[in-house]
């Protein structure tokens, strides 16, 4: 056994895992913009959302499945072979485009393909930061980890442009599957600390997958803590994903600001989250914590509904990065409050329920938005929007198990002092 290299921000095997995340990271930001690109080159903005579509339908459905596989066979086992797979298929498709041009259908099935595989890798890839450090240095992980994850989502899209600019769609996924190759290369030298129980979960037979998964739901209801901060994080995550997804695009329309002015907005946004991230890297002992988490989560839906009423592009650009940072922070702390109260054998299920809403379910409730905006205008998106982010800050004052939450000391026996290759 080997002992952390103290803080997390100091440890080689947390930098290991966090490079990998990284280069992850990077890698499906020029998927998804490579994958739309191609689909509207050879078929038109119709067949766009249908293709996305075909990858997030099977990722939505089997998130739950893959949060009961990481805990059968332990989530770093399920991280390289998910992982594995995801690079094996991009990399197949990277090389028939060399000899043939892309078709609807072949994208059809990489997306598919590719949305199946991520089901298991995502959940396993969000309970890994419980396993590789203790847990008075979650909040701390769960910052860089923010903050990485804004880092390759603004990088990824420029890779890929430059990628696609130098070979077309052949170069920019055989690019995508190397950066996957890398992070696959990374994440075998990742230690992770013995799950007891482990041993005992995976031998339930395969008939048994429907207990499995009704147990993670019985699990957060009688937890009061991880079931309020889960509940809280689905509201807020769907009131996230209007603005962003709809609401920034028809308010630059209606101003008059243009798509640099969205670009202006969405990208203060990610600054903000980004920064929030970085204070936690440094900063991570925040006092009464669950204080905080309360009045980011109110602050930041109210700053949401403040759009409604903004009128130049600086103060949306401000007020875009107030609420990145306020949410950013929540967020960090939600991940963190979770995974300190869930017991390792439960971590895969626990972190797909989370996964499952904020990048399964979350991206449907797009449409609502729209017809909202288009029914009511766009000032009703930012404003049922705040309702929704105020109704998950009703949920959380109203646990005081989250209110009054602090986040684990270190302790002796804590398993996560223990880390093993």
């Amino acid at each position: 056994m080997q002992k952390p290299a103290g803080p997390a921000h100091r440890d080689p095997n947390v930098f290991r895992w966090l490079l990998a995340y990284a280069i992850s990271c990077v890698a499906n930001s020029a998927y998804f913009l490579a994958l739309g690109w191609t689909a509207n080159e050879i078929a038109g903005p119709a067949q766009v959302g249908w293709v996305v579509a075909a990858g997030a339908a099977p990722r939505a459905l089997l998130m739950l499945v893959g949060g009961v596989i990481a805990d059968r066979f332990g989530p770093r086992l399920v991280v390289i072979v998910s992982d594995a797979i995801r690079c094996a298929v991009i990399l197949a498709f990277a090389a028939g485009l060399v000899f043939t041009s892309p078709t609807l259908w072949l994208l059809f099935t990489v997306a598919l393909l590719f949305g199946v595989v991520d089901a298991f890798f995502m959940p396993s890839v969000s309970a890994l930061p419980a396993l590789i450090t203790r847990q008075d240095q979650l909040v701390r992980l769960q910052g860089m980890r923010g903050f990485t994850l804004r880092l390759g989502n603004v990088a990824g899209p420029p890779f890929a442009g430059l990628a696609m600019g130098f070979g077309g769609p052949a170069a920019v996924f055989g690019a995508v599957g190397l950066l996957l190759a890398l992070s696959l290369f990374l994440l075998v030298f990742v230690r992770t600390l013995p799950v007891h129980g482990g041993d005992k979960e995976s031998a339930h037979p395969r008939g048994e997958l429907w207990r499995d998964l009704m147990a993670a739901f019985a699990y957060a209801r009688s937890r009061p803590l991880i079931g309020a901060v889960l509940l809280s994080i689905a509201l807020v995550e769907i009131a996230t994903v209007g603005p962003l997804n709809v609401g920034f695009l028809f308010l630059a329309d209606d101003r008059g600001w243009g798509a640099s002015g969205v670009g202006w907005i969405v990208g203060a946004f990610g600054a903000g989250a980004g920064a929030s991230g970085l204070m936690l890297t440094w900063w991570a002992n925040l006092p009464r914590p669950g204080a905080v988490y309360c009045g980011t989560m109110i602050a930041g839906s109210l700053a949401i509904g403040c759009f409604a009423w903004v009128d130049t592009l600086l103060v949306a650009v401000l007020a875009g990065a107030v609420v990145g940072g306020l949410l950013g922070l929540n967020g960090a702390l939600a991940l963190a409050f979770v995974q300190t109260a869930t017991e390792p054998t439960m971590l895969g299920r626990i972190m797909s329920l989370g996964t499952l809403v904020g990048l399964g379910l979350a991206p449907f409730t797009i449409p609502v938005f729209g017809t909202v905006a288009a029914s009511m205008g766009t000032d009703a998106v930012f404003l049922s929007c705040s309702a929704l982010g105020l109704m998950g800050s009703g949920v959380v004052l109203t646990s005081s198990a989250l209110r009054r939450a602090e986040l684990a000391a270190p302790r002796a026996d804590d398993a996560r002092a223990d880390l093993k290759p």
